[in-house]
């Protein structure tokens, strides 16, 4: 069952023509769109379900700095920025709090990787630190577990998914930026090797500039136009609990469980130590550009091989403007949630902190990430169609820097002073070198 998402008012009609064709309804691309209105660039989005249904609404609302790669950290202070100034620039709550991330250790192996994080931010200026079993017993009391410390950061904070994205919706609309909902691009038009509009299946659109922000879809569309973008899924299972009483009002990540306090006053669970990873035929074709993740990370995959393989074997990867595409046949990926994973979450929560043994469990839902092989995301142009410009790739951090990243995408496809340096995320850097695999 997928979160209920704030419901907006999508743009009646069907424009002809505008500036600014953005490809993809949830919160990156949301961003980009109000981002673009308030400068007084037409711009309409475009997606192929409903607003924020897919990971936009289905994440965490972790808004963090901690445990980013050093590039990606100027985009996540930007973010918190921007994050603080939300509810006065749309007019709306959007749940965010900087109540603080905190991340625990139960091994000294476990710590150095904090410490060596923490070394390879430390010309950043960041607030964290590391923390000694006490100081975590005094941030979250009422623990059990035996910690060896762990690190906090406490200008990291949290927003609330269902509400943010209809909120920044709301905000872009007023400023004049059409959102049509249910209505997918097929591809691009062309016209001397140039982008000048997109093919939906309502029919075109005249522009100047496309901005795909089409999450998980995005391998699916640039491959058909011939455009190789490596992002592999995995499937995060979450838990919401009833309204209850909580150790802190600080985000904690375990080993093996994670919690953070809701604005309706209960708590996001997951298992932050299992992800399931299901076996697609693109695993085939790139997968070993992704085993270095696999030697470091195996022990946090549930990999399964089953009908999700079946079915994307049967889904078409080159389709012309009058097919239906894949993104028709699909609205919204909703993955059903992983009933074993969620128990262990709430088994593990439950030892450490007794407290949560009678939580009761209000919802359960999954939802589908695109990973890139660095967990970097892609943010620039395409140079093999010019007028085109990624924003996508997020790697399941995509909510935190999204006020950070939507604006990047808005300036970069105006041409305007990009917000922060752009380089970490071009495209050249994943298709570049020695290739395996599209």
């Amino acid at each position: 069952m997928a979160p209920l998402i704030s419901p907006v008012r999508s743009s009646d009609g069907f424009p002809s023509a505008t500036t600014v064709v953005i490809i993809g309804g949830g919160i990156v691309g949301l961003t980009a769109a109000l981002t673009l209105a308030e400068r007084g660039v037409p711009v309409v989005v475009l997606e192929k379900g409903r607003i924020a249904g897919e990971q936009s609404s289905r994440n965490l609302g972790w808004v963090r700095k901690m445990g980013r790669s050093a590039p990606d950290v100027p985009m996540a202070m930007a973010a918190d920025h921007l994050w603080a100034g939300m509810p006065e620039r749309t007019g709306m709550e959007v749940g965010y709090r900087q109540a603080g991330i905190m991340y625990l250790a139960r091994t000294e192996a476990e710590m150095e990787m904090h410490r060596g994080w923490m070394a390879s931010v430390s010309d950043l200026s960041l607030d964290s630190r590391l923390l000694t079993p006490a100081q975590i017993d005094a941030l979250a009391p009422g623990g059990r577990d035996a910690w060896a410390g762990g690190i906090h950061t406490a200008s990291d904070g949290r927003a609330e998914p269902t509400l943010a994205s209809s909120a920044i919706a709301t905000a872009a609309l007023r400023h004049g930026a059409v959102i049509v909902e249910n209505c997918a691009v097929r591809t691009l038009s062309l016209s001397g090797g140039r982008v000048t509009g997109v093919v939906t299946e309502r029919g075109e659109i005249a522009c100047d500039q496309v901005l795909l922000a089409g999450g998980l879809w995005s391998r699916k569309f640039l491959g058909n136009l011939g455009i190789s973008l490596p992002t592999l899924p995995l499937v995060c299972s979450v838990i919401r609990t009833a309204p209850m009483q909580g150790p802190t009002e600080i985000a904690v990540g375990g080993p093996d469980f994670s919690f953070r306090k809701r604005q309706d006053g209960g708590f996001t669970i997951t298992q932050r130590g299992a992800l399931d990873a299901p076996i697609l035929p693109d695993h085939l074709l790139i997968g070993l550009r992704y085993l270095h993740m696999l030697r470091g990370q195996r022990q946090l995959l549930r990999i399964g091989l089953g009908r999700d393989f079946l079915r994307d074997l049967a889904t078409p990867r080159r389709w012309g403007p009058g097919r239906v595409t894949p993104f028709e046949r699909i609205r919204t990926m909703d993955p059903p949630a992983n009933a074993a994973i969620n128990a262990e979450a709430m088994r593990n929560l439950a030892r450490a902190w007794p407290g949560f043994a009678d939580a009761r469990i209000d919802e359960v839902w999954a939802g589908t990430m695109d990973i890139t092989p660095d967990s970097l995301p892609v943010i620039g142009p395409v140079g093999k169609y010019p007028g085109l410009t990624l924003a996508t790739g997020f790697s399941g951090h995509g909510f935190g820097t999204a006020p950070a990243a939507g604006q990047l995408a808005a300036d970069l496809v105006t041409g305007a002073a990009p917000l922060i340096d752009p380089a970490p995320y071009r495209l050249e850097r994943l298709t570049q070198g020695p290739r395996i695999g599209r």
